[in-house]
């Protein structure tokens, strides 16, 4: 039985999964972010335009 739980506390394959997850999910939210930053600026970049060419 002891063998069993040290087996099952040593096992860190849950842990590296949890991990890759987390680090997926920050890489994502850094990507979102940035789309959103740099649609924004384009976005007033058209319209800067637009109103010039009016």
């Amino acid at each position: 039985m002891s063998n069993r739980f040290l087996s099952f506390w040593r096992n860190e394959s849950g842990a590296t999964a949890i991990e890759y997850g987390l680090i997926a999910g920050l890489i994502g939210v850094v990507v979102i972010t940035a789309v959103t930053s740099v649609g924004t600026k384009v976005s007033n970049q058209f319209k800067t335009i637009g109103n010039a060419l009016k």
